[in-house]
């Protein structure tokens, strides 16, 4: 018998095209809320514009200022935006720097947050926020910055660049991975884990071959709900230190980098966790996970090297130590050494 604990997440969730404009106000209603700051980055400004139009009198401003990695002086400035508008809840529309300042300025003022994805990240999904200071990322986990209701909307993927789509999608299946192999999993997780991957990753070849296919588009929108959803049930491993650290340090490109690395992370664990990858390869009809990410990512035209994501060698010693200086939960232990062989091969991008 496999003994496990899982606790389900209290959300609700949404999916259908036009769900931005039709379903968001519906859902603030339905919260309670009144007053809504709706956040962005710059650009996703125009599509934050139609929810807040949408939202009506209920929306008290649009603050279109969301960056990568969260800097802790974007946080600052969207707090007091959001405190000085007497806001009562926060809608983040966008990617995951839009969704990382909306958990950022739940996390401090314990107003609840309505996330409407346009990428495949998954963040909106997990109890997980991020702050970048002096050039080091810090993570962390509240329930409060769990998004009470997430409005998924097809259409506002429509215009997602292929390339985005692949990085995006393929960073939601490095939650899958993870998740498979960390040590709080559980039955559920598992199902969610490999289902999430399975579907990510067929619907991005059909949504590489025809971006405008808004089946293709909700499918991957269902796959980064489930991979998003097993990540935030469970414990975050080697794969999503070393992308913190490379994102946070050099400022790295966030969905770029977790496509590049995801393919060594897991062949690094890749012995010490065969349950995982013989689920990872059902998901992908492969019997080398590992290898099959990598194809992948080339066949759909992603980047499969740091080197062209612009770091440079002499940063990887910098990365393996930085990735190596405190504890994390990992089926294979760490070693600096290890980890810099990994960012090795990272670097290179020879197949895993």
């Amino acid at each position: 018998m496999r003994e496990f604990a899982y606790e389900a997440q209290p959300m609700r969730v949404v999916l259908r095209p036009g769900a931005s404009v039709t379903a968001t106000p519906g859902e603030a209603e339905r919260l309670g809320l009144r007053r809504l700051l709706v956040v962005s980055g710059a650009r996703g400004a125009d599509t934050a514009r139609a929810v807040a139009d949408a939202l009506g009198g209920a929306c008290v401003g649009l603050h279109a200022e969301a960056r990568m990695h969260v800097p802790v002086e974007v946080a600052d400035r969207a707090v007091e935006v959001a405190r000085a508008a007497g806001a009562d809840g926060c809608v983040a529309v966008g990617g995951g720097s839009a969704i990382g300042l909306g958990k950022v300025i739940a996390l401090r003022t314990g107003m609840p947050v309505i996330a409407v994805p346009s990428t495949y990240s998954g963040s909106e999904m997990t109890p997980v926020w991020g702050l970048t200071e002096h050039g080091a990322k810090r993570t962390g986990r509240d329930p409060s910055v769990l998004p009470r209701s997430v409005v998924y909307d097809p259409e506002l993927t429509l215009s997602l660049p292929v390339g985005l789509s692949v990085t995006s999608g393929i960073n939601a299946v490095a939650h899958a991975a993870e998740a498979l192999y960390a040590p709080d999993a559980s039955p559920l997780v598992s199902l969610m884990a490999e289902e999430g991957a399975r579907a990510m990753t067929g619907a991005l070849t059909g949504v590489a071959a025809d971006p405008r296919d808004l089946d293709a588009r909700g499918r991957a929108l269902y796959g980064a709900w489930l991979c998003g959803a097993a990540l935030g049930a469970t414990t975050m491993g080697l794969h999503h230190k070393l992308c913190h650290v490379l994102g946070g340090t050099f400022g790295l490109p966030h969905a770029e980098t977790h496509t590049v690395v995801l393919p060594y992370a897991l062949a690094y664990n890749a012995s010490a966790a065969p349950e995982a990858m013989a689920a990872l390869g059902r998901a992908l009809d492969s019997d080398d996970a590992p290898g099959a990410l990598w194809e992948l990512s080339g066949r759909l035209g992603a980047p499969r090297s740091l080197a062209e994501l612009g770091l440079r060698e002499a940063d990887l010693t910098v990365a393996a130590h930085a990735a190596t200086g405190q504890a994390y939960a990992n089926p294979r232990p760490i070693s600096e050494e290890g980890v810099l062989g990994v960012l090795r091969s990272a670097y290179a991008g020879d197949r895993p």
